[in-house]
């Protein structure tokens, strides 16, 4: 895992100010390439689970030999969780109070390949010579208004329910996984974040925190930004730069 050492990386989660618990949880781990952001359905009773058993069933993963390997064993063990999180909605009471669901973003990183994996509307940023990327495109009725009606994000965001996420892990029997494969190139600095994050940042601000030497630094910073707005959700960043 030695070509691994190039990346530096730091994560973080806060529940925010106003829910008492935090279903977002962190995976930073660059021994092994490979970041990801989960964020637990709000108001569903195992959201918190469904998050920390994201992380940690990818943190567990077997590593295998070659890129493409891992990537789909990331893929694997996605859909592995989403037969697992359906099963037990289908074997709960049938009030749809238990529906035990979560986003992921994931990013996996070797020399100078990176590869995107994500559910719902946990994001991936990438900061590139002074210019702020969206990797990764949101699972929500959202996005779809604008990419299937043409609406600008003003109009969608007015149209009723349109926060609802049309994809996530244990969301609905059969998972459609977002990817995005990319060439690395020197000073990139990823960003993997919750809604509870981008919510409350303007692409400047967050532009000006990833662009500090520091991952632990720029991660201050978000928070720091996202946690001075109302902060209405739980707040979650994990930075990873060379």
């Amino acid at each position: 895992m030695g070509e691994n050492a190039q990346w530096r990386s730091a994560a973080g989660t806060d529940p925010g100010k106003v829910r008492t618990r935090n279903e977002d949880a962190t995976l930073d781990c660059p021994q092994l390439g490979l970041w990801a952001v989960a964020d637990g359905m709000g108001g569903h009773r195992a959201g918190d689970i469904a998050s920390q058993m994201i992380v940690n069933s990818l943190a567990e993963l077997n590593q295998p030999q070659t890129f493409d390997q891992r990537l789909l064993a990331v893929r694997k063990c996605l859909h592995w969780l989403n037969r697992r999180f359906s099963q037990e909605l289908t074997v709960s009471d049938q009030n749809g109070d238990n529906i035990m669901g979560s986003t992921v973003v994931a990013l996996l990183l070797e020399g100078n390949r990176a590869a995107c994996v994500w559910a719902g509307d946990s994001r991936c940023y990438l900061w590139r010579r002074q210019q702020l990327y969206t990797l990764s495109r949101d699972h929500s009725l959202q996005q779809q208004l604008m990419d299937e009606q043409h609406m600008t994000q003003e109009q969608a965001l007015a149209q009723p329910g349109s926060r609802a996420l049309t994809r996530a892990i244990g969301a609905c029997e059969r998972l459609r996984l977002g990817v995005l494969e990319l060439e690395v190139q020197p000073n990139d600095v990823f960003l993997l974040c919750s809604d509870g994050l981008y919510q409350e940042l303007s692409h400047r601000e967050m532009g000006n925190a990833l662009s500090l030497i520091s991952p632990q630094a720029a991660l201050a910073r978000l928070l720091d930004g996202a946690l001075s707005g109302a902060a209405r959700d739980n707040v979650s960043a994990v930075v990873i730069r060379q």
